[in-house]
């Protein structure tokens, strides 16, 4: 019998990381809404509009510029509760991204969304636009995604905010950026992305070149 054969460990399945917002779906229109309803119910004025050009972070974040830092959880927690049904529903798929995560599993793989969104809202969003993964992680950023992906044993972690980018370097995985959100393609390869892609209609094929390689 072959020592290799018997000693030889399977290879890990290939697992790869998706963002959610702005680069699998544009979800700002929900985002808004749901934040106009914050502001109308707590009377605080809420910039949705220069709001949505920033979504990537955990809603605090957002929230933070608008709201004393006392007041910020629990405007969290409301939009929070809005947002079910207010903002999951509402949205569209971005360019590939039903295709990118055929893709992956076509090779056999694991996809999963980790994401800045409420994991509960998060997966409600995925659901509403027919974006089928295997598992869901919320409520992480940057470097914190990093800490998710390697759990996972993620080698490819792919989104559009210069965060992804560097959740994907602290987690060992391959920085794969779509030029969908705020950033240009040149800021993100500034940012050090390994990859650029105008969409996620492009990924399929880098994928199957990644792969053969």
């Amino acid at each position: 019998m072959n020592t290799t054969e018997i000693n030889a460990s399977p290879a890990p399945a290939l697992t790869i990381g998706f963002d959610l917002d702005m680069t699998l779906a544009d979800g700002r229109p929900g985002i808004k809404a749901v934040l106009d309803m914050v502001a109308a119910e707590t009377g605080v004025a809420i910039d949705s509009d220069l709001a949505i050009t920033r979504v990537g972070p955990p809603i605090e974040e957002e929230l933070a510029n608008w709201f004393p830092a006392d007041e910020v959880d629990a405007a969290a927690d409301r939009y929070r509760a809005l947002f079910p049904q207010y903002g999951a529903p509402v949205g569209e798929l971005l360019p590939g991204a039903l295709e990118a995560i055929a893709a992956v599993h076509r090779h056999g793989g694991r996809t999963i969304v980790v994401t800045g969104k409420f994991e509960p809202n998060a997966r409600l969003n995925l659901a509403a636009l027919g974006i089928k993964v295997d598992d869901v992680f919320g409520s992480v950023f940057a470097d914190r995604k990093g800490a998710v992906l390697r759990e996972q044993g993620a080698s490819v972690y792919v989104g559009d905010h210069l965060g992804d980018i560097t959740g994907a370097r602290a987690g060992g995985a391959l920085a794969v950026t779509v030029a969908t959100g705020p950033f240009t393609a040149d800021q993100l390869r500034e940012a050090g992305a390994d990859v650029v892609l105008k969409d996620l209609a492009e990924f399929p094929g880098w994928l199957d070149a990644h792969l053969a390689g």
